[in-house]
């Protein structure tokens, strides 16, 4: 659930840093186009003021010095005539006159039109940003100015701001993840402190409470109903100990004295009435067995339900003995067969419960003069296996 949190805190900070970083990036790459844009257009109308005498006479323009300022810039300023002849030009301030003719930047300019923008020179082997400026008098063109400045630098700050607003970027979501994450844990430590109870809970210990710390509102409810559950539970379970434990001790002395008294009566018996005084005597001796099955039940339900190593052979040799006198009376004889075996886990308490209701049952559906035999032994490395073999009659296909 942290991981999710935290996932879903990124993704809103990823669209609000797009949101608003994306404007922010082409805004001032825009910006700062359009100022150089400007810086080339103030220029080029200088230029323009300056040489328009020139054109409109067919003198060659004197702004050497001009010509060299860009060329040392890493500009160029390129004037012609009406002819597209260049009259000045800071790549080849002394060279003979070019002709521009096939430039069609400077055609639409020789037509009256300021052409500006950005295009690709093949000889530079980068952009240029330029500006063709006619220059005219009396509604006649008499040449055009051209400037063009090469985009590096501009291209490089740009580059240098995405850069930082990256790293802003970056920084913010690092910012926000560890803030998110503290968050999400805060969030999720009292679900995980339910689901710890909860589990508890199920292995039994009913003495486990969530805490109900800083939390928000629903979480700390959800805590506190889970606490009056557990209590509920435990006062029932409690209970139903007492109860189980309490009417185990209770009947264990008078059908302890019910049997003696009843055996005592053998001897003033007629020989015909024998049987059902067997037979009274029998189920005596089922009723203190069902008595010793609640009370191991009520404590192995008082006892811890972690499980822990448990002997299973022991427990099985245990089990022989107690039964034995009642396996005899149903004239059914217990056996052991257990071999060596590492120890088991399992609830204290558990394995003689389990044993007691398996044994019990194999005496009753054995037949007189039957075997009842445990067998221990190891199931694998690391598993024991118990099992209890009668010669009853076992189960029909109904049951």
């Amino acid at each position: 659930m942290t991981r999710w949190l935290l996932l879903s805190y990124l993704t809103i900070t990823v669209l609000v840093l797009t949101v608003l970083i994306l404007p922010l990036g082409l805004g001032f790459a825009n910006h700062e186009g359009d100022v150089l844009l400007a810086d080339i257009q103030r220029d080029a109308y200088d230029v323009a003021s300056m040489v328009e005498d020139n054109l409109e006479t067919g003198t060659k323009p004197a702004i050497d010095p001009l010509l060299a300022h860009y060329a040392a810039s890493g500009g160029r300023i390129v004037v012609v005539d009406g002819h597209a002849r260049a009259v000045a030009d800071s790549d080849s301030p002394a060279g003979s006159p070019r002709d521009f003719s096939a430039q069609p930047e400077i055609q639409a300019a020789l037509r009256g039109e300021r052409v500006q923008g950005v295009h690709w020179s093949d000889t530079l082997r980068r952009n240029l940003m330029y500006v063709a400026l006619p220059v005219s008098s009396g509604g006649v063109v008499h040449g055009v100015v051209r400037i063009s400045y090469p985009t590096t630098e501009l291209d490089r700050r740009v580059r240098t701001y995405w850069l930082e607003l990256a790293l802003l970027s970056a920084g913010l979501l690092a910012g926000v993840a560890a803030v998110g994450f503290l968050l999400a844990r805060w969030v999720t430590r009292p679900v995980r402190s339910l689901q710890e109870a909860a589990r508890q809970l199920g292995q039994g210990r009913l003495g486990t409470r969530v805490a109900t710390g800083p939390a928000p509102p629903e979480l700390r409810s959800l805590g506190e109903t889970m606490n009056l559950m557990a209590g509920r539970l435990q006062r029932l379970m409690d209970s139903q100990r007492l109860f189980l434990a309490d009417a185990a001790h209770q009947l264990r002395s008078p059908l302890t004295a019910l049997r003696l008294r009843l055996e005592t009566l053998e001897p003033a018996l007629p020989p015909g009435q024998r049987p059902k005084l067997d037979a009274a005597v029998a189920e005596t001796a089922r009723l203190g067995r069902l008595v010793e099955s609640l009370l191991v039940l009520a404590r192995a339900e008082v006892a811890t339900s972690e499980p822990e190593p448990v002997d299973a052979a022991g427990v099985a040799r245990d089990r022989v003995e107690a039964w034995g006198d009642a396996a005899a009376e149903e004239r059914v004889e217990l056996e052991l067969d257990a071999a060596p075996c590492p120890a088991a886990l399992a609830v204290p308490g558990s394995l003689e419960q389990i044993l007691d209701n398996l044994v019990s049952n194999a005496i009753t559906a054995s037949p007189p003069g039957g075997v009842v035999r445990l067998r221990v032994g190891p199931d694998g490395p690391r598993a024991v296996l118990v099992r209890v073999i009668d010669q009853g009659p076992g189960l029909s296909e109904q049951e």
